[in-house]
């Protein structure tokens, strides 16, 4: 993953959590639950979250498993996941955080029953690689989860793309001094593959069976689950 996107979220890690919250107006939270949910996590269950930034992902699943389940939060930015072990132990929740990269894990094969990635697959240099990444760390009959932002149609397309492409850069950029990460950002999820486009990286990597896409606000953003051959 290059270094230059590393930079960029170290250099805004310390006001992530409250900039997000913000442009998003804390709906981002309500699709964590949502994914978490329709992965039909089990109590005990173990579980990977790559790109966990600063560990919301990771403390929703733990929440689902409980004690008697295992999760596991990566992210590549030491800036970004400096936070998150203090965020779980504020809840009571006992999680392992750890600087990874989501392309190339240090676990073993069929380690986990879920992995899943927020709002990161977008970053990393090859996707498709970062898939059978994930699918490899989980065990046959597992599921990969990835939540990523697509690209809205219908009455939501004007709006959300001139509030991504003025107002979030303006925002974003008072609240962390970064503007230009701001601007990056929509612009990944713009460029990004979404939907169905998604489904087919997914398919292409012969990982999983019965992959899906379920839409959210029209497709501001998608949840993807596939099922580990």
């Amino acid at each position: 993953m290059s270094e230059k996107v590393k930079e960029m979220f170290g250099s805004i890690a310390s006001r992530y959590d409250v900039t997000n919250t913000v442009l998003s107006f804390g709906i981002h939270h309500l699709w964590r639950k949502k994914a978490v949910k329709l992965c039909n996590v089990q109590k005990g269950q173990h579980i990977l979250d790559c790109a966990t930034g600063t560990g919301d992902f990771a403390i929703e699943f733990k929440k689902a498993v409980g004690p008697g389940g295992r999760v596991v939060g990566t992210d590549f930015s030491p800036e970004m996941i400096s936070p998150a072990p203090q965020k779980a132990a504020q809840k009571d929740l006992d999680i392992t955080f750890e600087v990874a990269d989501a392309m190339n894990l240090p676990y073993t094969d069929n380690e986990f029953d879920v992995a899943s990635i927020a709002f990161g697959i977008r970053n990393v240099d090859d996707p498709f690689i970062c898939l059978k990444e994930l699918a490899r760390v989980v065990k046959p009959g597992g599921k990969v989860v990835v939540l990523e932002f697509g690209q809205p149609a219908g009455l939501m397309k004007y709006p959300f793309t001139f509030y991504s492409k003025y107002v979030m850069p303006t925002v974003g950029g008072i609240m962390t001094g970064n503007r230009d990460a701001y601007e990056y950002l929509p612009e990944t999820s713009a460029r990004f593959p979404a939907g169905d486009k998604f489904i087919e990286i997914m398919d292409s990597t012969k990982s999983f069976t019965g992959a899906k896409a379920y839409p959210l606000q029209s497709g501001v953003a998608y949840i993807y689950i596939g099922n580990v051959k």
